[in-house]
């Protein structure tokens, strides 16, 4: 979207001229004559920056700037103050009122473009900074795993970043998706914009409706001025769509007009506003079932599910558990002032027996507790609180750790050779893939546990 500039001077032939020079270097304009009409404009054009001449009838330039603030925040729209040589003093004043810059007439041509451009530049970097603020955690770092069915999502979503389509996370809750929305931005030829994030679970309605697109001075009480919502924010950028599965229907309609068009009004605005948005979603729901059950809207479904990422649970990615549960120890006693600390043998055997029902986030939360409760620096299982004596089929309960040496091995063995073959299905080559042993090997040890369970 291009740069939009409000030109505000009472001289028709200054004011020509300026919208000629800059049209001729691709922005828009839109012109005030006075100060009354400059405010007006400021909340219905929503440019991205103001050229304001000081010596104004009805309201001077001044008298704009000291009004603006209960119109549109000063730090979000870049005012550049324009004046006559003997008006100096008048222009530092409207510096210390909030203007970016100020150009003393008659214009130079190329100083007034380097101008704009520095004043441009400064406020995206505003933005991206504010959306980083409010946005980015020490949480999300880095991507964690080297198991194939994850490395092969992985190596997916690097291919997906490379594009503009859209793309639909699924997986179980805590299993990583706003970190793969991350990455994917960070990958992308947009990482130098913003990322905006929108749980579309955590609003009502009405709130999600304006949080996505903002809003104009007095479309519901309490709007006293405009605001921008967060699609707008994210132009040029991408915009992540948490838990799509639970936005109401109406949203559904006007977000696939948002994919489509590009465009749309703020709540209680008349007027287009234009975006370049790349669009990341997620959810832990069957949306085709969905669908079906007509919960979400087939053609949006199509839209987003151009290119979908299913990110395999943690019980699946038991090779990953050990690097991940580091990797969370590391940055827990770090934040804690607790360094070296570490898992004892059985602490890790226990993170390893565990089903993980809530993924990566109840190991992160599970280790972040250890480290605060823990008054060692081994930490041991009794510190890590799992439930390993859960009836759950998937997974076997961690008995054999006070058994004697050899038959606690045995046990140990029996256990990871069925969640192997739980994994594929009872195949055994695919068994024996898993756990990097010959098929035949395998076989004997299955074999072997049979033979010693007739014993018993």
């Amino acid at each position: 979207m291009k740069a939009k500039i409000l030109i505000v001077d009472d001289d028709p032939d200054i004011a020509m001229m300026l919208e000629d020079r800059l049209q001729s270097c691709d922005y828009g304009t839109v012109t005030a004559r006075d100060g009354v009409q400059a405010l007006e404009l400021v909340e219905q054009e929503a440019p991205h920056l103001m050229l304001l001449d000081l010596d104004m009838p009805r309201m001077t330039g001044l008298e704009v700037l000291k009004r603006l603030p209960k119109v549109r925040p000063a730090e979000d729209l870049p005012v550049i103050v324009m004046t006559a040589h003997g008006s100096i003093e008048a222009a530092v004043e409207a510096m210390k009122d909030g203007a970016h810059d100020f150009l003393t007439k008659p214009l130079d041509k190329d100083h007034l473009l380097l101008v704009i451009g520095k004043a441009l530049e400064r406020d995206s970097l505003k933005r991206q900074v504010a959306c980083l603020r409010s946005e980015v955690d020490s949480r999300y770092t880095s991507i964690i795993g080297n198991s194939p069915n994850f490395r092969l999502v992985m190596e997916a979503a690097q291919r997906a970043a490379k594009s503009d389509v859209g793309v639909l996370l699924l997986g179980e809750s805590g299993t990583g998706k706003e970190l793969f929305a991350r990455s994917i931005h960070q990958w992308s030829p947009r990482h130098a914009h913003p990322l905006v994030v929108i749980n579309c679970v955590a609003l009502t309605e009405t709130l999600l409706e304006n949080e996505l697109f903002g809003h104009e001075r007095g479309a519901f009480t309490g709007a006293d001025r405009l605001q921008k919502g967060k699609l707008e924010m994210a132009d040029g950028g991408t915009v992540f769509l948490d838990e799509i599965g639970d936005m109401s229907l109406p949203l559904q309609a006007k977000l696939l007009r948002v994919l489509q068009d590009r465009e749309f009004h703020r709540v209680g605005g008349t007027r287009l506003v234009s975006v370049d948005i790349r669009v990341i979603a997620a959810t832990n729901k069957d949306l085709k079932q969905a669908v079906k059950a007509g919960q979400f809207r087939e053609d949006l479904f199509f839209r987003l599910n151009v290119i979908n990422l299913t990110l395999p649970p943690l019980r699946d990615r038991q090779e990953d558990i050990q690097s991940l549960a580091r990797f969370f120890l590391n940055r827990h006693a770090k934040e804690a002032k607790r360094p070296g600390m570490m898992f004892s043998h059985e602490a890790m055997d226990a993170m390893l027996c565990h089903t993980w029902p809530g993924n990566i986030r109840e190991l992160d939360n599970v280790i972040a507790r250890a480290v605060i409760l823990s008054q060692s620096e081994i930490i041991e299982p009794v510190m890590l609180s799992l439930d390993n004596t859960s009836s759950d089929s998937r997974h076997e309960p961690l008995t054999y750790i006070s058994l004697p040496y050899h038959r606690s091995m045995e046990e140990h063995s029996r256990h990871i050779i069925g969640q192997a073959l739980k994994h594929a299905s009872g195949n055994q080559t695919k068994a024996a893939e898993r756990l990097q042993l010959q098929r035949t090997y395998l076989a004997r040890l299955i074999r072997q546990q049979k033979m010693r369970q007739e014993e018993v």
